[in-house]
């Protein structure tokens, strides 16, 4: 018997609610919010709205937290379907949809772009940048697309063949494109793009195939380039981009770059308004065979690190590396989660991560001191402080999942681990 395989399916139910979690972290003293540009402005107090989700973590915290209590253990009962959208693929969805002024804004496979009526399903439009399907095979894990930004009435969303897209908000109309890898080359977006101060952020994947990873800053309006920071080393004969780049390549050895290296940034990057720094999840070496890129050793700056850079021109700031000389897969590319927590006895403002080494960390997103990282069930570690060398073991897979970490009604981070 052949079995007709199940399209997936866009779904909503009677009342709309994500993931609840902890509240919104307060903004620090000291700040101007009334001299941000009212498009920015909104963003900084999203978390006041509760009748949209206006970024891919909800807020520039992405702590992912809904303060809507309609659902509930009470109400489930209670839920029913109100409509849903046949996305006609059966390959591979996984954005986390936007939900702006009564509109819902989705990626599908092949990052195609949608946008329906939130409370009635209604189709309002579809953008489709026409990907060439050939540039699939430079993709690890299907021709996914992780989700939108939005910002001052345009959508933005990356591109499997590494373009980067804005259209209208209201009519789905192309206002500027921009191809941020170059054409030809193993590079791939499958990333969320990122607003940080009136610039487009957006990373790219390809490690796997022997790229050098980088993040580039885009002007929201015009789509020029404002800066790009690359988060491993290139080839010393041809000069480093920075003093912070060549001081990177003294955690390196052998011909590296000749494979690449690695360190794409495929999906975490965070935003501090008030900080004013981007925290990028940086990945994997290329090859993942540490002997193989560095035959001498050492940590490989900044594979598998958190890289904290000025949203203004992306110079460094600090890192914080979760595994030196990683061998294993074991990327930081997971969610980050931005908190001002009480530790000790005073309030630190901290970011947060589970990468895929199976630990969970809580860094001081001002400084990027570690404080704490306590081992999970699936890894076993030796470790000292930051920056020096340890070594992991776990799951071939890793400890953690890509899944995106998200906070409870008390407080608490949670995420999935993988067994």
């Amino acid at each position: 018997m052949h079995r007709r395989a199940n399209l997936p399916l866009l779904a909503m139910v009677l009342t709309p609610a994500f993931v609840s979690g902890c509240g919104d972290g307060e903004r620090a003293s000291g700040s101007s919010p009334g001299a941000r540009p009212p498009a920015e402005l909104r963003l900084v107090e999203a978390g006041n709205d509760d009748a949209s989700w206006l970024m891919y973590g909800r807020t520039y915290e992405e702590q992912r937290h809904s303060p809507l209590t309609q659902i509930s253990e009470e109400t489930l009962d209670r839920l029913r379907l109100a409509w849903f959208a046949d996305m006609a693929t059966i390959r591979g969805l996984e954005a986390t949809p936007l939900i702006v002024d009564g509109t819902l804004f989705v990626t599908s496979s092949w990052s195609i772009l949608h946008a329906f009526d939130a409370a009635s399903g209604a189709p309002s439009w579809t953008y489709d940048p026409q990907v060439n399907r050939a540039h699939s095979r430079y993709v690890c894990c299907d021709v996914v697309n992780r989700g939108t930004a939005y910002y001052d009435g345009k959508v933005y969303f990356g591109t499997i063949d590494g373009r980067l897209v804005a259209v209208s908000a209201a009519s789905g109309d192309l206002v500027w494109e921009v191809q941020t890898t170059p054409r030809g080359e193993a590079y791939a977006i499958t990333g969320a793009p990122r607003i940080a101060g009136g610039r487009v952020l957006i990373g790219n994947g390809g490690a796997e195939f022997g790229v050098r990873g980088y993040v580039t800053a885009y002007d929201a309006q015009t789509g020029a380039q404002l800066w790009r920071t690359y988060t491993v080393p290139g080839d010393p004969a041809e000069g480093h981009e920075s003093e912070w780049m060549a001081q990177a390549a003294e955690t390196w050895s052998g011909d590296w770059w000749q494979a690449g290296g690695g360190g794409t940034a495929w999906d975490a990057i965070v935003y501090d308004p008030e900080l004013d720094l981007v925290y990028i999840g940086v990945g994997n070496g290329s090859p993942w065979y540490q002997r193989m890129r560095s035959p001498g050793g050492g940590d490989n700056l900044y594979l598998s690190s958190i890289l904290a850079v000025r949203a203004v021109d992306g110079t460094y700031v600090w890192h914080f590396q979760t595994t030196p000389g990683d061998n294993w897969d074991y990327t930081a590319t997971q969610p980050l989660m931005l908190a001002d927590l009480e530790i000790d006895g005073r309030m630190r403002r901290v970011i947060m991560q589970a990468p895929k080494n199976g630990f969970f960390y809580v860094v001081d997103r001002v400084t990027g001191e570690f404080i704490s990282g306590p081992a999970s069930s699936t890894s076993r570690s030796t470790r000292t402080r930051r920056s020096t060398p340890w070594t992991t073991a776990g799951s071939t897979i890793g400890g953690a999942s890509t899944s995106p970490a998200t906070s409870t009604t008390r407080g608490r981070p949670w995420a999935r681990r993988c067994r």
